[in-house]
């Protein structure tokens, strides 16, 4: 009884920890009003921005504002929260890395709209099945990374012309959404266990393998078997995301200074005012891992927060450094998205060689670029490598295990990757990082197989 009792426990605090974050995302909507001056015409920028197709990389902040973007993330947040509530869903390590994907996709392409059909088709797998619905809400979760498909098919799909705020909705389009949404509900189950032996664990993004090899299909027979051009990336010239600065640094830093530091005082207050734990927290090789369950909720949440501090302070670092994208609505999404395992295996002891990875290849790229008399097109705070590195984390498992060395060649193979992987299913996978980081790890792991490298403890 006493284990059931703390199991519960553990649960309503990972639970209210979700609840939370969703409140600081509507506490953030008025301050970033006000920053942008956009007042009551959030509600009409938040219309544009549920109504337009959202293929990644669709910056929210510019389609709609920064308001209007918040304003989302809570709205998205708030459905998950109520979901998971009605459902009676265990709120584990897992569902809390769901719910980080949703609200960080929030930013660069995923809204209501297009969100509730991949949990509609879940659903009705689940029927059909004969499965409680509360046990495949995180599949749920992370189906909606094919948000963009939704939105193209509602909104634009196969050639009906993008009129920001009139949409131009159609039975075709709503059939198509709806089937669609049905079959991945009923494939992506299917799939993931295979895709998951193929990295073997190593890969904590598990669902992006499986999600993406769907994509890359579906992609194929909406788009180049029927003969259908596949679309660009919309834009909306934003006057109000001009005037208030496209890379609203200020803002973005203050709004996640305030939640991770919320994060570590509740960490630190649960764990008894104390940092019992952590140490074995970082310890572990981040293979299977969860926190929660092995060490509780206090050193859970300073790990969330010390590792967030740190994500927070490479990407500054990174725009004080180089010349790229400031704090955008996908830079503040794939924040999010970093932390998304960070009760699961993410520690900024198995992530650092990830991330040096990333730096290792930027100057082997920029000398070769200069020794032959030639500029760089890219630099780690180009949104498509900063967007990578967020979910190249997810393959500290590689640190963990093998040492630091393997995670920094794991960090450049994702790099190289990152650029390529989109192409593969139109844009209109979120879940993009994931897919990459699955397609490195089955690189990486037959290769370290081969010839016999094995797993040790301790070589970080």
């Amino acid at each position: 009884m006493a284990e059931t009792t703390s199991e519960k426990r553990l649960q309503n605090a990972i639970f209210m920890y979700m609840c939370l974050f969703t409140g600081f995302f509507f506490l953030a909507i008025p301050f970033a009003c006000l920053d942008s001056g956009e007042g009551l015409d959030v509600f009409s920028h938040y219309w544009r921005l549920l109504t337009s197709p959202s293929k990644l990389i669709t910056d929210y902040f510019a389609l709609g504002s920064m308001g209007a973007t918040f304003l989302n993330a809570a709205v998205c947040g708030l459905f998950c929260n109520v979901v998971t509530w009605l459902s009676k869903a265990r709120t584990d390590s897992m569902l809390l890395a769901g719910y980080f994907l949703v609200v960080a996709h929030c930013f660069y392409g995923l809204n209501i709209i297009n969100m509730i059909p991949p949990f509609l088709g879940v659903f009705v797998y689940s029927l059909v099945m004969r499965r409680p619905f509360h046990e495949d809400i995180t599949l749920a979760m992370f189906a909606t990374s094919l948000g963009p498909f939704i939105s193209d098919f509602l909104f634009r799909y196969p050639n009906r012309e993008v009129v920001f705020g009139e949409p131009n909705v159609t039975l075709t389009g709503i059939l198509i959404a709806v089937s669609f949404s049905i079959l991945a509900g009923f494939l992506i189950p299917a799939l993931m266990p295979g895709t998951s032996k193929m990295h073997e664990g190593h890969n904590l993004y598990k669902a992006g393998l499986a999600i993406g090899l769907f994509g890359m299909f579906a992609h194929g027979f909406f788009y180049n078997t029927l003969d259908v051009p596949t679309p660009d990336r919309v834009y909306y010239p934003n006057d109000l995301y001009t005037m208030s600065g496209e890379d609203c640094i200020l803002f973005a830093d203050v709004f996640f200074f305030v939640v991770f530091a919320v994060t570590f005082v509740l960490g630190y207050l649960s764990n008894g005012k104390s940092f019992k734990h952590l140490k074995k927290l970082w310890l572990c090789d981040s293979w299977q891992d969860d926190f929660p369950e092995k060490f509780g909720i206090g050193p859970t949440l300073i790990n969330v927060a010390i590792y967030g501090f740190c994500v927070l302070l490479y990407v500054n670092a990174a725009f004080f450094l180089t010349e790229g994208v400031g704090f955008t609505g996908p830079t503040v999404g794939v924040v999010i998205a970093a932390i998304t395992f960070s009760a699961a295996g993410q520690t900024p002891r198995n992530v650092w060689p990830i991330a040096l990875g990333y730096a290792i290849l930027y100057g082997f790229s920029l000398s070769v670029c200069a020794l032959s008399g030639r500029d760089l097109s890219w630099t780690l705070t180009t949104q498509v490598y900063i967007n990578g590195l967020a979910f190249a984390t997810g393959l500290c498992p590689f640190a963990g295990r093998y040492g630091w060395k393997v995670g920094v060649a794991a960090g450049i193979l994702h790099a190289i990757l990152c650029t390529s992987t989109a192409a593969m299913h139109g844009g209109f996978v979120l879940y993009n990082g994931g897919l990459t980081s699955g397609l490195t790890a089955m690189l990486l792991l037959p290769i370290l197989n081969f010839y016999e490298i094995k797993p040790k403890r301790g070589d970080l």
